[in-house]
């Protein structure tokens, strides 16, 4: 339900405002505008990433301990990793955007993407970013590589009980169970290494928009 809800919210995020520059034929968005669409975008990107680690242990502990299921994964348990869930996420969305509040921005802006993306808004400042960039890499660490490696985790450990019995009904469970979950983690992930984690000159141009309709977009629906 929290996946849904985030999804959900995590498009809304963008897409509303470019159908409504796409429908006025004005594609500018206020100072505060851009404050708020950083906020809620990182917010929800960040509460759907981890939501996407919780859904890979869940699958590791179907999967490598069904008889045990119940018990590991109880209402106490999803309720307290939803709790920190929204704190943190909400904590490292807060703390980006205050710090995107402070710099100083001259005129004449344009932002090469359909929204608000921090790192496009980091390139138009005037003043200096490096406290910016610095907690974006301290907390990419948090936020994305941690994640990501648990997830790899959890999907290792997953492959290496069912080789340990080796069947077709046991490859047809894993994929029944993991498929649409590895297909998320798949497109949500590899298009944020590629536009992030490996930055090239033309990132946020057409190429970088395509790629963030990805995972903005197609992930979530």
């Amino acid at each position: 339900g929290n996946m849904s809800f985030s999804d959900l919210c995590f498009s809304s995020v963008t897409m509303l405002k470019l159908l409504q520059n796409i429908q006025s034929q004005v594609p500018s968005i206020s100072y505060a505008g851009c404050l708020t669409q950083i906020f809620f975008f990182l917010l929800f990107g960040y509460l759907g990433n981890f939501l996407l680690v919780a859904m890979a242990y869940d699958r590791y502990v179907a999967i490598c301990f069904p008889l045990h299921y119940t018990n590991i994964m109880s209402h106490k348990l999803c309720t307290c990793l939803l709790l920190v869930f929204w704190i943190m996420t909400s904590s490292h969305a807060m703390v980006h955007t205050l710090l995107a509040a402070r710099l100083s921005f001259c005129e004449n802006n344009v932002l090469l993407n359909f929204f608000c993306d921090l790192f496009v808004l980091l390139k138009l400042a005037c003043s200096d970013t490096y406290v910016n960039e610095l907690m974006i890499h301290i907390m990419g660490v948090i936020i994305i590589v941690i994640p990501f490696v648990l997830i790899v985790i959890s999907y290792a450990k997953i492959i290496s009980s069912i080789l340990k019995v080796p069947s077709t009904q046991s490859i047809h469970k894993v994929f029944s169970t993991c498929g649409s979950h590895l297909s998320v983690v798949s497109l949500f992930y590899g298009t944020i290494i590629g536009l992030y984690l490996c930055p090239s000159g033309d990132n946020f141009s057409l190429k970088g928009s395509a790629m963030a309709m990805m995972y903005t977009v197609v992930t979530p629906m």
